[in-house]
C-alpha cells in the first residue's frame, strides 16, 4: 500500500518539478517551426545527461535548435565546425609558451562550454573524433600534465550529413555507442514550410527568453533519476536489448544472419534513462511501456551492427527494432 502512496507523492513532485518543460517548449516553438521530435530528443539528452547525434540533410534547423536551447538555459555555447584539417588541440586546447614569464600557460579550447555543437563530426579524422569522445565519456580534458573538469551540464550535440560520403570519416562503431541517442531529422510538413518561408522573408526572427540557469538542469537531472521504474519495465528493457543479441531466443530467427552485433549494456542503461526523461517530459512520475517504445529507435538504431546479408536484402536497423518491439512481450 505504501508503494501506491509513494508513487502518488512522486507523481505530484514530478508534476511540480517538470513545470519548466512547458516553458522550454514554448520558447523553442517561438524560434523553431515544427521539428517536435528534434526538440523532444534534445530535452531527453539534456535531462538524462546523454549526448545526442543528429543526422539530417543541411537546412533542417539542427544548429538553430541547439543554439536556441543554450540561450534559453543561459548556458555557454560553443560551435565547432569539424573539417579535415582540424587538430585535437583546436578542440580541447593546448600549452602556449610565454616568453615574458618563461613558462607554458594552458589555453583552453572551445570544448570548455555547457553545450558543444560538433558540426559535421564525420568531416574530421579519427584523432579529433576520439579527443571529443573522450571528453564526452570522462567529462574532463587533459592538456599537458594537467587534467581539467568540464563545466556542468556538459552536453555534446553532434551533427552528421548523410549525403556526401566523399572525404568523410565515418564514426567508428565502438565510439558511436557513446552517444545516448541518434536522431534522424526529417523534412518539415507543407504547412510548416510555408510558415518557415514567411518568417524568413520578413527577416524578423523571434528571440527566445532565457528562463533557466544551468543549475536548474543539474537539479532536474537528479529528479529524473527518481522517476519510478518498475521491475516489469526493467525486464522489458532487458528483453528488447537481448533480442538484438539473440534474435533466435525471441522467435526472430530470420534476423540471425542479419545482425553482426547487438546492443551493449550501455544500450540498456540508455534505454532506462531516456525512458525516465521521457516520462518526466510527459510530467509523469513513473515509466510505462509506451515510454520505452517512444525512445527505443533513437537509443538503439546506432547500436545494432548489420551484416552484408542485411544490406543485400535492404534490411535496416529501423526494421529490426520495429520487429523487436512488435514481438517482445509488453508487460
Amino acid at each position: 500500500m505504501s508503494e501506491i502512496v509513494n508513487i502518488k507523492e512522486l507523481n505530484d513532485r514530478i508534476q511540480q518539478e517538470s513545470s519548466f518543460v512547458d516553458i522550454i517548449n514554448m520558447e523553442m516553438n517561438k524560434v523553431i517551426v515544427g521539428q517536435k521530435h528534434l526538440v523532444e530528443s534534445l530535452m531527453i539528452g539534456l535531462l538524462s545527461d546523454g549526448h545526442v547525434l543528429l543526422e539530417g540533410v543541411p537546412g533542417l534547423a539542427k544548429t538553430l535548435a541547439i543554439n536556441t536551447l543554450a540561450s534559453i538555459i543561459q548556458a555557454k555555447f560553443s560551435r565547432i565546425q569539424f573539417t579535415p584539417d582540424l587538430l585535437p588541440a583546436d578542440l580541447i586546447g593546448t600549452m602556449i609558451y610565454s616568453p615574458k614569464n618563461e613558462e607554458f600557460n594552458v589555453k583552453k579550447g572551445p570544448v570548455f562550454a555547457n553545450f558543444i555543437l560538433a558540426d559535421e563530426i564525420n568531416r574530421s579524422p579519427a584523432k579529433v573524433q576520439s579527443a571529443l569522445l573522450e571528453a564526452m565519456q570522462e567529462h574532463q580534458v587533459t592538456i599537458g600534465d594537467s587534467t581539467f573538469k568540464l563545466p556542468e551540464p556538459f552536453l555534446v550535440l553532434a551533427t552528421q550529413n548523410p549525403l556526401e560520403q566523399e572525404g568523410t570519416y565515418p564514426l567508428p562503431e565502438a565510439q558511436v555507442d557513446r552517444f545516448m541517442l541518434k536522431v534522424i531529422i526529417k523534412y518539415p510538413k507543407k504547412e510548416e514550410e510555408k510558415l518557415i518561408i514567411r518568417q524568413n522573408i520578413i527577416g524578423e526572427f523571434p528571440r527566445p527568453t532565457a528562463v533557466l540557469k544551468p543549475e536548474d538542469i543539474i537539479r532536474a537531472r537528479k529528479v529524473v533519476r527518481d522517476v519510478y521504474l518498475d521491475e516489469k519495465i526493467e525486464r522489458y528493457i532487458v528483453d528488447i536489448v537481448f533480442a538484438t543479441r539473440e534474435p533466435n531466443t525471441y522467435g526472430l530467427g530470420k534476423f540471425e544472419n542479419m545482425i553482426s552485433y547487438g546492443g551493449s549494456p550501455r544500450a540498456s542503461i540508455s534505454l532506462a534513462l531516456a525512458a525516465k526523461a521521457y516520462a518526466f517530459i510527459k510530467r509523469r512520475g513513473y515509466v510505462i511501456p509506451e515510454d520505452i517504445r517512444a525512445v527505443a529507435h533513437d537509443v538503439l538504431r546506432h547500436r545494432i551492427g548489420l551484416t552484408y546479408e542485411a544490406e543485400a536484402e535492404n534490411i535496416t536497423s529501423e526494421d529490426i527494432i520495429t520487429e523487436i518491439l512488435n514481438t517482445v512481450e509488453v508487460p
